[in-house]
């Protein structure tokens, strides 16, 4: 691997100086109105595929200097203005073109995203996947899956297939820290901060284009930015009516169907789509299983100024649990290490025999009802107006609704836990039992969100903000006992709620200084009113909750070279509140303070004609991050502590390169650090005969961040023999991964390399505007690995326990997918 990456980085090296010596030419012009051929002041002046432009200046004339031989199409829109695409050859020699612009006012489903997304004036650190990206490999997989080989992404699978309860990291950065928003609604769950992809299965079939934005970004809605931001915008029209109809199968019993309808943009300016999506998984781990529905509905009106656009998109999900995770015992084949297991945690005789004999795919639960049962819908209406030339808006009214619960058995619980009176039968008192219980949530998460955009001239101007309200209900339920005294059915033994209001507003602007600086600005400000009362789950009264108050500033600049390249620096601020189990599990009388990252990006870029690349420099400098250090609160949950400094620093390289037509690279390398200065690990010594209690406190120096790799790189080889044939050889890389904060071996993921396969033919039928039938490979050389765990320990006395437990994933698996279009 580390050869092939040294052969890599030669390669592009090479290329990029041979660029310098090309011919290059310069293209000018003037961008005028057809009505009154009166200048067009601040168009915008685009070569796409070179990621190079311009804008008009006062008389509206544009140059973009420097510009190699090859074969191009220049892109100009104006707010109020149709766009005007025309195709040139440089053949050594500078040319003028001259556009005239038809008015057209009509806006664009862009609208809605735009005040959250960065552009190529905009110095951010980003990348955007178009809709064919996320289709070379929607099949059944998750989201995240589907992103994985997007710069410094780490995917999970609890269940070991992409299907299911899945998650990404970003920089080290996990869900919890990164921002998810469609069409600019906020997703991330308010309490927790988390995004639940297995509530939205299939998404990826309606969404249109997905910015990932790595460090803090540009301001948005919702969670804070405190890794990443994945800004997701659903389908656009089509200019044509069509149906389609998706169906795949792979191993482990997975399969998709789904069909999907849209109108087109009817003469009278109405657009309708619609999607119905099935997915089912038994997974890779044993009884991991995954049956998932969703839906997704828009209608829209385009009218000359103005367009509204009402959508609803949901999911009902019925996984089985894998989230206790293998022992690594398990894995190793350790028998010794196995029986440990059994005696630390005090198995029963069935547990003991499915540890011992299940094998790889070993999966804790064994009731045949321990699953997740969630549904969650989403209803966005949006609002998008264009005022005048030169100032358009967008606002969006949002709800959503989520209720479900998970289902566990439990074996020999105490009554006690559940506010249960010990039971008397005869001369017996019986003060524990076997029991199945259900942990419900119930949760309104509704709001507004709004935007206006001012472009004049040289400047471009952006209001915008959201204020929304979360109501969430958190109680458990024992459905069935073997001795359950007088409780009652549905009686809850535990009942808290959370209640949130979250208010931002933002102001950024874009200013062109001259042809070749633009500076941006950006500040935000944030304030979170946040309570948390009633009986927790571990039967501990709650009462906390915090007010918070956030100035969240960015600046930057981008400057363009004279080589079609850009260089652009940035400094940007983010604050987070702490989580939900930060407050509830803080020791009697503490509250966790917030953390604040300062972040700096330094970036190049560079593209031409068949050759792109970028490099990223990123310092995040962190005062307070919450980690665990192994602390435990009086009823034995973990408790997230406060360090001072800690960092993450690294380089990001990312490069393509086009052969020809039928060969085509590309790849991105991640190299990293990711420390905390200094780290108090807590250990617990328990006694002997566990009748002592006794705090070990283990110091540390620039410890290594936990789940926080080194080195993250990952590649694709295309090869397109025919228009309507293509296949892709993909490999992911990924480093060792630390369980905790100690940077200690035996605590460590170890580092992996899988390689994906996935071919694709498109071709017709008389019936059929289209048909494409897909073949997916995953992990295409068997290799076994895990991607995701957790450790804990403690002493008794001289004996140390420490367990790992990973999540193993898949050997090579397939997919086969065929798609009709009509």
């Amino acid at each position: 691997m580390l050869q092939f990456t040294k052969k890599w980085l030669l390669t592009a090296l090479a290329v990029v100086m041979s660029m310098h010596l090309m011919a290059q030419s310069s293209i000018s012009g003037k961008v005028v109105s057809q009505d009154d051929n009166s200048p067009l002041v601040g168009a915008s002046v685009v070569i796409e595929s070179i990621q190079k432009g311009s804008a008009t200046d006062i008389d509206g004339n544009f140059r973009i200097n420097k510009v190699e031989t090859g074969e191009y199409e220049i892109r100009v829109s104006y707010i109020g203005y149709k766009q005007a695409v025309k195709k040139v050859s440089l053949k050594n020699e500078d040319i003028q073109l001259n556009f005239e612009l038809e008015k057209d006012v009509q806006l664009t489903d862009e609208v809605m995203v735009s005040a959250t997304r960065a552009d190529e004036n905009t110095p951010t650190t980003f990348t955007n996947i178009k809709k064919a990206e996320l289709n070379r490999q929607n099949l059944a997989q998750d989201m995240p899956m589907l992103l994985n080989y997007t710069p410094s992404m780490v995917t999970t699978s609890d269940a070991g297939a992409g299907v299911g309860y899945t998650g990404m990291r970003i920089r080290g950065s996990d869900g919890t820290r990164i921002n998810v928003t469609v069409n600019g609604i906020p997703i991330n769950d308010s309490e927790s901060h988390g995004t639940f992809w297995v509530n939205m299965p299939d998404l990826a079939s309606s969404v249109d284009n997905i910015q990932i934005q790595r460090g803090v970004g540009t301001s948005t809605n919702g969670a804070a930015a405190f890794g990443a931001s994945v800004n997701m915008q659903t389908s656009t029209p089509s200019q044509d009516a069509f149906g389609e109809v998706n169906n795949s199968f792979g191993s482990f019993n997975t399969r998709r169907h789904n069909v999907i309808f849209n109108s087109g943009i009817t003469n009278s300016g109405w657009s309708f789509e619609g999607r119905l999506s099935s997915i089912h998984s038994d997974g890779y781990i044993d009884r991991a299983t995954s049956d998932m529905q969703s839906y997704f509905l828009s209608g829209a009106y385009y009218g000359d100024k103005t367009i509204v656009k009402a959508l609803a998109f949901g999911g009902k999900e019925r996984t089985y649990q894998s989230w206790w995770g293998t022992p690594e015992a398990r894995l190793e084949n350790d028998e010794e290490g196995m029986q440990e297991v059994i005696l630390n945690n005090g198995y029963t005789d069935e547990q003991a025999e499915n540890l011992l004999n299940s094998g790889r795919t070993f999966n804790y639960y064994l009731y045949d009802n321990e699953v997740d049962n969630y549904q969650q819908d989403h209803y966005q209406l949006h609002l998008s107006h264009q005022f005048t030339e030169n100032l358009q808006a967008n606002a969006a009214l949002h709800y959503t609704y989520g209720r479900g619960y998970y289902e566990q058995y439990r074996n020999d619980d105490d009554l006690a836990d559940y506010q249960l009176d010990d039971i008397e039968i005869g001369n017996e008192t019986i003060s524990s039992t076997d029991l199945i219980r259900r942990r419900w949530l119930d949760n309104h998460f509704y709001g507004m969100t709004y935007s206006f955009n001012y472009q004049k001239d040289n400047l471009d101007l952006t209001l915008g903000g959201a204020y929304n309200e979360y109501d969430g209900d958190h109680f458990g339920e024992i459905i069935w006992a073997r001795f359950a005294g007088d409780s009652e059915i549905r009686e809850r033994y535990y009942d808290n709620f959370g209640r949130k209001k979250d208010f931002n507003t933002f102001l950024k602007a874009n200013y062109q200084l001259d042809e070749k600086l633009n500076l941006f600005a950006d500040m935000q400000i944030r304030t979170i009113d946040y309570v948390t009362q009633g009986i927790d789950n571990d039967l501990a009264v709650i009462d906390t909750g915090g007010d918070y108050f956030f100035f969240n500033p960015k600046a930057g600049l981008t400057y363009s070279l004279p080589d079609n390249s850009q260089l652009y620096a940035s400094v940007a601020v983010a604050n987070r509140e702490p989580v939900r189990n930060d407050f509830v599990d803080a020791p009697q009388g503490e509250t966790p303070e917030h953390e604040t990252l300062y972040d700096y990006e330094l970036g190049y870029k560079k593209q031409a004609s068949n050759f792109s690349a970028e490099a990223i420099f990123y310092y995040m400098d962190y005062n307070n991050q919450l980690v665990l250090t192994g602390e435990l609160n009086d009823v034995g949950s973990s408790i997230r502590t406060n360090v001072d400094d800690s960092y993450r620093t690294g380089i990001e390289l990312i490069g393509a390169f086009r052969f020809n037509q039928q060969w085509s690279i590309g790849g991105n390398a991640t190299f990293s650090q990711n420390k905390i200065i200094n780290f108090t690990e807590i250990i617990y010594d328990y006694g002997e005969a566990f009748d002592e209690f006794n705090i070990i406190e283990n110091e540390y120096r620039n410890t290594d961040i936990s789940f926080s790799p080194n080195i993250i790189a990952a590649g694709e080889l295309n090869y397109q023999p025919l228009t309507n044939l293509k296949f892709t050889l993909l490999g992911k890389y990924v480093g060792k991964q630390y369980l905790d904060n100690t940077s200690n071996d035996d605590r460590a993921l170890d580092p992996y390399y899988v390689s994906d396969f996935v071919g694709s033919y498109q071709f017709s039928l008389p019936f059929l505007k289209q048909a494409e039938l897909k073949l997916m490979v995953n992990n295409i050389f068997n290799e076994m690995y895990s991607s995701n765990g957790y450790t804990f320990g403690y002493n008794a006395g001289t004996y140390e326990v420490r367990e790992n437990y990973l999540y193993p994933q898949a050997g090579t698996n397939y997919l086969v997918g065929l798609n009709l279009k009509f």
